[in-house]
C-alpha cells in the first residue's frame, strides 16, 4: 500500500502539510494525491473509530456467517448486493471456507438483530443457512485499542 494511504488510515485528520513533511513531499502534491484517490474511488470515505462500549446508548453488533447458493448469472455478487442494501449491514465480505459471506450487523438490541436475521436475511432467495455470533466486548477495532491502560507512577516517599 502507498505510504500516504497508510498514514491516512492511521489518522485521516492529519493535515496535508504534516503528511507532506512525513513523506518529504510538498503539501500541494499530497492534496492532489488525496483528491485523485477520492476521485478514483480508492478512498471511499472517512470515519471515526468509536468505542461504543463507553456510550450510554450502546448498540448490539453481530457477526453473521451466511451460506448461499450463487446465482447462475450473478454468482455471489447478486446475493451480496441485495444483502448489502439493508441498513443493518455495516460490512459484508465474500469468504473462503465453510460459509460464503461474512456480515457485520448492528441493531439497537438482540431482538432487532434477531428480527433482521429471521425476517430479512433468511428470506432472501439463495440464502441457505446462517450462523450468528453476538459481540460481547470490543478490545480492538480497525487497529485501535479500545482500552488504554495508563500507568500512573507514584512519587517515591523517602523517610
Amino acid at each position: 500500500m502507498d505510504e500516504l494511504l497508510k498514514l491516512l488510515k492511521k489518522n485521516a485528520l492529519e493535515t496535508p502539510e504534516n503528511l507532506g513533511k512525513m513523506l518529504n513531499l510538498p503539501a500541494a502534491e499530497v492534496r492532489a494525491k488525496i483528491a485523485d484517490y477520492e476521485e478514483r474511488g480508492i478512498i471511499r470515505g472517512y470515519q471515526a473509530v468509536v468505542n461504543e462500549d463507553q456510550l450510554s446508548h450502546s448498540r448490539v453488533t453481530a457477526v453473521i456467517e451466511v451460506k448461499v447458493t450463487p446465482e447462475r448469472e450473478g454468482g455471489f455478487n447478486a446475493v451480496a448486493e441485495r444483502i448489502s442494501k439493508f441498513s443493518e449491514v455495516q460490512s459484508l465480505y465474500l469468504m473462503s471456507g465453510t460459509f460464503d459471506l461474512l456480515l457485520f450487523v448492528s441493531g439497537k438490541d438482540l431482538k432487532e438483530v434477531a428480527f433482521f436475521v429471521s425476517d430479512k436475511l433468511a428470506t432472501i432467495k439463495g440464502v441457505i443457512s446462517t450462523a450468528t455470533h453476538f459481540m460481547l466486548k470490543t478490545y480492538k477495532a480497525n487497529g485501535v485499542l479500545m482500552e488504554s491502560h495508563e500507568v500512573h507512577e507514584r512519587l517515591k516517599v523517602s523517610p
